[in-house]
């Protein structure tokens, strides 16, 4: 199945032939080898970009077989700024890529005597049981990327009966997102500087029917996105065709704020005196489960149990507010260790094969969050596209608890892997 046909978001995505054929070479240079006969596309794409319409020429959707090649068919067909917006990180974007080469760094033992003819990938998290430990995270604005936005992706989610975490700056209103995943949906939501405010979403988002809450702590304002700021100069669109009055804020234009006074607020991500205490009043607020995303280090988990967190999130937002050069898959043991098997920790960032969900599950995560490929598949096939990012990771998942000799989540251990540097002892000097 293809995308659906019609137009892209706001504002024309045509950039030109010899831009787009600049980017598809950039894009095709990054892919592996294997990746190389979606080659075959780059004239149907030219072509349909001389027409206006880069989508149009997408090759077939059963023929994209990795997570990876998503991305360069989403560079393709989205307008610099768009695509910028979505693979920023900070500085050098180092961490951005950190978060999934560190995962080279961990092999997997696999094992041969163990009965997988019965296999269930499934999960429980807050009582309700999941297919697989895979859920769609918080990815705003996803207007810029396809004109069903989050309506696809909850669609998507939906088909694959996948949990979702809603942004608290996603394009569609809350309630509209649960009405088209047919079940609720958790919300993401970022505390600003004015409480009244942080109480009024969180409140919307329950009225809606989101049964967990889950509070971002890893965005302090002061970030400078130079990949962003590249892809800005490089965009010839004019930003007001996707940004009423030019405002790229999101307490004033997500659907989530419609209707709250946010006037007094200056800070619109996170507060700069954000203490534990605010964990005690956000505790009060939420009558659903509270969960704490953007957690790195032992001590900040810990932090989060004492004050009533359900679950935390091992996040670094990407890499997209941190140049830390820590990734996720890092960090999570500590996070693990200290939670101490009290409260589910979920973790996003990096994971791009099912053999990457795997090394998470085996370190201590409950459930593993998807960022930008599920937008790579929203850009280019909408959400068949997201369909088809779920199936890629269950797939391959499978595969490897098979081979590893884990016919199910709970069997997954610390056991099953090594670092290199542990595998290097026992070769011989």
């Amino acid at each position: 199945m293809n995308r659906p046909r019609g137009p892209m978001p706001a504002g024309p995505v045509h950039r030109g032939r010899r831009a787009l054929v600049q980017s598809l070479l950039r894009s095709l240079a990054a892919l592996p080898v294997a990746a190389l006969p979606l080659a075959a596309a780059v004239p149907r794409l030219l072509r349909a970009a001389d027409a206006g319409d880069p989508c149009a020429a997408l090759p077939p959707l059963e023929s994209v077989l990795a997570v990876a090649e998503f991305e360069a068919l989403a560079k393709a067909v989205l307008p610099p700024a768009h695509f910028g917006y979505m693979a920023t990180g900070v500085d050098d974007d180092r961490t951005v890529a950190w978060n999934h080469d560190a995962f080279s760094l961990l092999e997997i033992r696999a094992s041969r005597f163990v009965d997988v003819s019965r296999f269930d990938m499934g999960v429980t998290l807050f009582g309700t049981r999941w297919p697989t430990p895979l859920y769609l995270s918080a990815v705003s604005s996803q207007r810029a990327f396809h004109p069903e936005a989050e309506l696809a992706a909850a669609r998507a989610a939906a088909s694959r009966q996948a949990l979702m975490m809603l942004s608290g700056f996603s394009s569609t209103a809350p309630e509209d997102v649960a009405a088209a995943r047919g079940a609720p949906v958790w919300q993401q939501v970022y505390p600003t500087d004015d409480f009244d405010v942080t109480r009024a979403v969180i409140e919307r988002a329950e009225r809606a029917g989101a049964p967990a809450i889950a509070i971002t702590v890893d965005n302090r304002s002061g970030r400078y996105n130079e990949t962003l700021q590249r892809a800005m100069r490089a965009d010839t669109r004019t930003c007001t065709q996707c940004h009423v009055g030019n405002s790229h804020d999101g307490v004033r234009k997500a659907p989530l704020y419609a209707g709250i006074d946010v006037s007094r607020v200056t800070e619109s991500t996170q507060p700069s005196n954000l203490r534990p205490a605010f964990l005690d009043r956000v505790r009060a607020v939420v009558k659903g489960r509270l969960v704490v995303k953007g957690i790195v280090t032992g001590e900040d988990a810990a932090t989060c149990v004492r004050h009533g967190a359900d679950a935390v999130v091992v996040s670094n937002h990407g890499g997209r507010d941190e140049e830390s050069l820590r990734s996720t898959i890092e960090c999570l043991p500590e996070v693990a260790k200290a939670c101490g098997g009290r409260i589910p920790v979920l973790l996003d960032g990096g994971i791009r094969r099912g053999t990457d969900v795997f090394k998470a599950l085996a370190l201590g995560a409950s459930a593993v969050g998807i960022g930008r490929p599920q937008v790579w598949g929203l850009a280019t096939y909408g959400q068949a596209g997201v369909e088809a990012v779920l199936d890629i990771y269950a797939r391959e998942l499978r595969s490897i608890m098979r081979q590893a000799g884990t016919p199910d989540v709970a069997s997954i251990t610390r056991s099953h892997v090594v670092t290199r540097e542990q595998a290097a002892r026992f070769l011989p000097g």
